[in-house]
């Protein structure tokens, strides 16, 4: 993953600093991590069922949701740094301007703080911490979902 921040410093010219990181509205950091969080769970999907795009797609709906997002992120809580978990709370707590059309507000505002946190991590390069989280996050889902059935 870290492949694109190494591209774009090569090509642009363009490093982010720690500093810089330190200083994104959080919104920001959930910005890129929304998409982080998205490209694992699909490529997660493609690699561990078969199916139809269709079908496919609706596997992802039910982890890339807020309230999906925010069960598996006090699911995982207990694993957390503290450092991750201000990083999560500011994101939990950052009023973003908008409302959610299909989440409860505080389901939103978790998985906002889940997003803020891979966010974080993507773009300073924890890329082994980021991996750990999210086979946290899909182990967790996974067995909830086996044991259901």
């Amino acid at each position: 993953m870290n492949e694109i921040l190494k591209y774009i410093e090569k090509k642009h010219g363009i490093k982010f600093t720690q500093q810089q990181i330190d200083m994104l509205n959080p919104l920001v950091l959930a910005y890129i991590g929304d998409t982080i969080y998205d490209l694992f769970v699909r490529t997660y999907i493609i690699a561990m069922e078969e199916g139809t795009v269709h079908r496919l797609n609706n596997m992802a709906i039910q982890y890339v949701n807020a309230a999906s997002q925010c069960s598996a992120l006090h699911s995982i809580e207990n694993e957390l740094t503290e450092e991750e978990k201000n990083i999560v709370r500011r994101g939990r707590n950052v009023k973003s301007g908008t409302s959610p059309k299909h989440a409860d507000i505080g389901e939103y505002r978790w998985a906002t703080g889940l997003e803020a946190l891979l966010g974080y991590l993507y773009l300073t390069g924890q890329k082994e911490r980021l991996f750990h989280i999210m086979e946290l996050i899909l182990n967790e889902d996974r067995g909830n979902r086996d044991g259901g059935d």
